[in-house]
């Protein structure tokens, strides 16, 4: 999955240094949860294997999305022997184009620093243009925002997500997986798997496992539901901007109306109908907050014909509508120039 190491040289070896490029209202939790499986890896392994350096844009302060405030060791383009360098970021923000930002990612990246994004930092990753003709991890809560703006790049589902020097994980769990996947290859597995137990962190999860998904309004999630219940509710994803006939999905999963309505009614507590809207207003939701769509092009991207019949469902499923609703958050975001907080 990762570029081969040799374990046995690497008390020759220097430092591997991971760079994070950290924005106004970044998840501290993705920076955490890369920082101290390095840290313990460190201490298990006796020897400084590993080094890491925070960035902002300028060098300037940065206040994380829970109020911590970060001194970066310096700007961008203070970033050298950088082995990868991965963005923090909530999903609104941007590197300033007059900075010469963009320039610099490439340049660390041709030069042979792997390129990387956790949860929303792949949004500045994408409007730089990084991430053209790759494939990236987006975590479900951003997936009908980032599809919005990006339609030609190719998000997926998995947890972390490997395209030749483009690294992507979509929260700050699975940057804990990515950070033990880099232990190994240069610590081998049993440091690795010892710095999990410090954690008490019982799964590694690698490419090709898919991200754990909340059902409507109960704590269950999709591997503890029936599987005619599962199999709904994927056909449901798939079709969030083309709304599907329920005699057309009850076709294809093989059950009756009645026998669906049952199993939906006691794993999630609602209809299959009432579930496939709550599906299509959280990314309505989605759009509303991290998107400059107007309602009427967020309805049709949710399958309604009209804004008025949008507004009137998503005022049942969040108290608000949803022209008033990005105007809190708006005011939220300028209200002492405080950031939107981010997964």
């Amino acid at each position: 999955m990762f570029p081969e190491s040799n374990i046995a040289s690497e008390e020759a070896q220097p430092p591997t240094t991971v760079g994070f490029l950290i924005f106004p209202g970044f998840p501290m939790a993705c920076l955490t949860s890369m920082i101290e499986p390095l840290r313990a890896a460190n201490e298990i392994a006796g020897r400084q294997a590993f080094a890491w350096r925070i960035f902002s844009e300028d060098g300037a302060r940065v206040e994380a999305s829970a109020g911590v405030v970060f001194e970066p060791h310096g700007g961008l383009a203070a970033a050298e022997d950088i082995a990868w360098l991965f963005l923090l970021s909530s999903p609104v923000r941007s590197l300033n184009p007059e900075a010469g930002g963009k320039d610099r990612l490439r340049h660390l990246a041709r030069h042979g620093t792997a390129i990387g994004a956790i949860s929303g930092g792949v949004f500045p990753l994408a409007r730089m243009g990084l991430l053209d003709g790759y494939r990236c991890s987006v975590h479900w809560c951003y997936h009908a925002a980032f599809i919005a703006e990006f339609p030609e790049i190719a998000a997926e589902d998995d947890v972390i997500v490997l395209d030749r020097n483009r690294l992507t994980a979509s929260g700050a769990a699975a940057a804990f997986d990515l950070t033990l996947h880099f232990i190994e290859d240069r610590l081998g597995a049993s440091i690795a798997t010892e710095v999990a137990c410090w954690f008490q962190h019982p799964l590694v999860r690698g490419q090709g496992v898919r991200q754990t998904i909340p059902t409507a309004n109960r704590g269950s999630v999709g591997e503890t539901l029936p599987r005619a219940v599962a199999a709904a509710i994927e056909i449901f994803e798939k079709n969030i901007n083309n709304p599907i006939e329920l005699t057309v999905m009850t076709d294809k999963i093989g059950l009756s109306m009645r026998q669906l309505e049952r199993q939906f009614k006691l794993a999630t507590g609602k209809s299959p109908s009432r579930y496939y809207r709550s599906l299509r207003m959280r990314a309505a939701r989605q759009l509303v907050l991290y998107s400059r769509d107007s309602i009427t092009q967020i309805a049709a991207a949710v399958g309604y014909d009209t804004a008025t019949t949008l507004t009137r469902h998503y005022r049942d499923e969040f108290g608000i509508a949803p022209l008033e609703e990005r105007r809190e958050v708006n005011r939220f975001r300028v209200n002492g120039n405080r950031p939107l907080p981010s997964i």
